[in-house]
């Protein structure tokens, strides 16, 4: 990975672990389901008039199933059932594991033998949480947020796919004069915006039918309009800095590197989530917990080895 590309990598998992925060103040006023939806609502609207559609196949269809459905629907479910922001940041970051063993089964690309020693103590720290259920994260919303990360596993293999699909059809179109690395990083931010925002169109609709389905009382106009400003402010960062900004970054990121270099950044998130969960929610911090985070950003380092050793030999 290019320096600019790990400090992108590093930004986006700085405003992901911010968002859990974000996303308790949120669901102060709205119901789980129905803020999905509204987060993936205002994503795609207006953006979807101006930004060319990627081509509508199975691939985005699992994208914006796993990342957008699956992953947040059980992820605010969960925390609306007692989950701690700290907490479901750092549960989720099994997804981190899952998506590399999905890229090796899948894609076909190569783990280092640093990169399985990272996971595993990764692994161990996710383990230290599931040793400690109850008070703020409760067994219903560990199981939640463990759906949540099976499902962003197989989006960020699906971005993938489809992100290096453009990629190709906007090469094939592009004549060798204007066919610059400008143009091509240019191209592939636009696709990956596009990319974000029809899979959060698609997301809407299926979001919003579930809503009306298990959360009828809530689609009423006091809702709405009782709802606080600081829950309307924390939807904006949500959808506007979150998913727009993040999840295009990540999806470029994605279509640039091989996943296993750059899925191992997504363990800083449980890191920001804490801090800012610890600063602005009143979340204690007890012994385990420090060491699951001690434990899961050791994995991260180790994971990350190879980076420094292995630039001469491969370059991404």
């Amino acid at each position: 990975m290019t320096p600019i590309h790990i400090a992108l990598a590093v930004l986006v998992t700085f405003i992901w672990g911010v968002n859990f925060t974000f996303i308790a103040w949120a669901l102060e006023s709205f119901p789980p389901l129905m803020l999905t939806a509204l987060r993936f609502f205002f994503t795609a609207v207006p953006l979807v008039l101006f930004l060319k559609p990627p081509k509508f196949n199975r691939t985005l269809f699992i994208y914006a199933i796993g990342t957008f459905v699956m992953q947040y629907a059980f992820v605010f479910t969960a925390m609306h059932l007692g989950a701690s922001a700290g907490l479901t940041a750092l549960l989720l970051q099994v997804q981190i594991f899952i998506t590399v063993l999905l890229a090796f089964v899948i894609l076909g690309e190569a783990v280092s033998r640093m990169q399985i020693i990272g996971m595993v103590v990764g692994v161990l720290g996710l383990g230290v949480i599931a040793l400690n259920l109850g008070g703020d994260m409760p067994l219903i919303g560990f199981i939640c947020i463990l759906i949540a990360a099976i499902g962003w596993s197989f989006g960020n293999i699906a971005s993938k796919q489809a992100s290096t699909q453009q990629s190709i059809s906007n090469t094939s179109t592009t004549s060798p004069i204007n066919s610059n690395n400008k143009a091509s990083n240019k191209t592939s931010a636009l696709s990956a915006l596009a990319l974000v925002v029809w899979g959060g169109l698609i997301a809407c609709v299926i979001l919003t039918l579930s809503s009306l389905l298990f959360e009828t009382e809530a689609w009423q106009l006091a809702t709405f309009t009782q709802a606080s400003i600081k829950s309307w402010l924390s939807l904006g960062f949500i959808v506007y800095i979150s998913t727009l900004i993040g999840f295009g970054l990540w999806a470029h990121l994605l279509a640039q590197n091989i996943a296993s270099k750059v899925m191992p950044f997504a363990l800083l998130v449980p890191v920001f989530g804490m801090a800012t969960s610890v600063l602005f929610t009143g979340e204690i911090v007890t012994w385990w917990k420090m060491l699951a985070m001690t434990l899961i950003l050791s994995g991260l380092i180790l994971a990350n080895v190879k980076m420094g050793l292995g630039r001469k030999a491969a370059k991404t």
